[in-house]
């Protein structure tokens, strides 16, 4: 097995001041930096691509993580155990298809993590099955097992239909536009809702259940995908 217990349990330091071992924090800083960064570029080229300029003229268009992470919630990814990147700012009367593009944007942040989840199991595959993993410091290995957890968390945890979550833009723009208009009106609401649920006890009773379902499923799935090719 590649992935540690205690890193799959990671989100479950939930009596902590600190939502991680102290440890694992420079680790996990690493991996944030990398996967918040890469997360919200792919959301400004998506819809450069598809028309939209927003983004780039706010120079949101770049792998620089200065542009994207926003220092109040990734502190809060350690203490709280939830947190967020700078929103990339997306006009979607911009493109051709408004409701397919904006379906597209949202989705390929989300997705943009599934890959870094993937390359990231491929490469501890790699070195675990040939061998290599024995010679190379211990923090490296940790390295790449929190890489494949926190982007596979951030690709299942973003597709939440709750706002503001990457899931809830992708059902506003599946749905008619009458029923993504009564949306629009209680979103206020429904992101009320989605604070209570990550910060109060009932998240363990909806959002954690999903997590510590669902993450798990997709980081042995890959294992499996990658052992039977190496």
């Amino acid at each position: 097995m590649f992935l540690n217990e205690t890193i799959i349990k990671g989100v479950g330091y939930v009596e902590r001041f600190l939502r991680f071992p102290l440890e694992q924090i420079p680790l996990i800083a690493a991996v944030l930096l990398i996967a918040f960064t890469v997360h919200e570029f792919a959301h400004a080229y998506t819809a450069y691509k598809l028309g939209d300029s927003t983004a780039k003229d706010q120079g949101r268009l770049t792998l620089n993580p200065i542009h994207h992470l926003d220092p109040i919630g990734t502190l809060l990814i350690f203490i709280a155990g939830f947190g967020w990147a700078r929103p990339v700012p997306v006009n979607r009367y911009h493109f051709k298809n408004p409701r397919l593009g904006g379906i597209l944007v949202s989705l390929m942040g989300p997705l943009s993590n599934f890959l870094l989840a993937i390359i990231g199991t491929a490469i501890l595959a790699f070195l675990i099955m040939s061998g290599i993993a024995a010679s190379l410091p211990p923090l490296l290995i940790q390295f790449f097992n929190l890489f494949v957890y926190f982007n596979v968390l951030l690709f299942v945890f973003n597709l939440l239909p709750l706002p503001p979550l990457d899931g809830y833009r992708i059902l506003e723009d599946l749905v008619p536009p009458s029923v993504r208009a009564k949306m629009t009106q209680y979103e206020q609401f429904g992101s009320l809702l989605f604070i209570i649920l990550v910060i109060t006890p009932l998240g363990r009773y909806t959002i954690h259940p999903i997590i510590y379902t669902v993450v798990p499923f997709f980081i042995k799935s890959l294992q499996n995908v990658f052992t039977m090719f190496l």
